[in-house]
């Protein structure tokens, strides 16, 4: 097949690529703009390791023809932190051992970030629901689910400390301060 060209924008910076009418965007961002993060577990959109946001809703990449999102916002794994610092939802997903081997972490963050925006103070119940089409074969969702809410404290701390949305959106930069896990030990009375 010949190669077409094509306009991707990708984490806020405009690609200008020739790619195969039949490209899955997928391999285009993992191939040719070599971002990674984004990966292929199962290839028939069962797993959701290659979830994306398309303009700001989680996509599998698998599906989807690079040439059919020509006027969207992609935003992949690597989109996620700015400026340097992490995003809350990779703070958490770090403090609290949420990603296990890391295959499905991707698609978990851009997934629970999506949702976040749209519900801010999630039940454990709705961010099931929210993450059903992603699969970790690792864990049994305890720490995945710890490390949601524990970007939601980091936000929560964010509003309060320094004025601004509870929830930081896709184009803001927030400082995530130093994390002290708790003691296990019980204080003594």
């Amino acid at each position: 097949m010949q190669k077409k060209p094509i306009r991707l924008a990708v984490n806020g910076q405009v690609h200008e690529l020739a790619v195969e009418p039949n490209a899955l965007l997928l391999d285009v961002l993992r191939a040719d703009l070599g971002l990674t993060g984004t990966k292929c577990g199962c290839d028939d959109s069962s797993c959701g390791a290659c979830t994306v946001l398309i303009n700001g809703e989680p996509q599998m990449s698998c599906l989807l023809l690079a040439a059919s999102c020509q006027e969207d916002e992609i935003t992949t794994i690597e989109g996620v932190a700015r400026n340097g610092e992490l995003h809350p939802l990779q703070t958490g997903f770090s403090e609290e051992g949420g990603a296990q081997c890391g295959f499905c972490t991707p698609g978990m963050i851009l997934t629970a970030w999506s949702f976040l925006e749209k519900n801010p103070e999630p039940t454990d119940a709705e961010l099931l629901e929210a993450l059903s089409g992603n699969l970790c074969r690792c864990t049994g969702y305890i720490q995945i689910l710890a490390s949601i809410r524990r970007a939601v404290e980091l936000a929560r701390e964010h509003a309060a400390c320094r004025g601004g949305p509870l929830w930081p959106s896709r184009g803001s930069t927030i400082k995530v301060l130093p994390y002290e896990r708790p003691s296990a030990e019980v204080p003594k009375s």
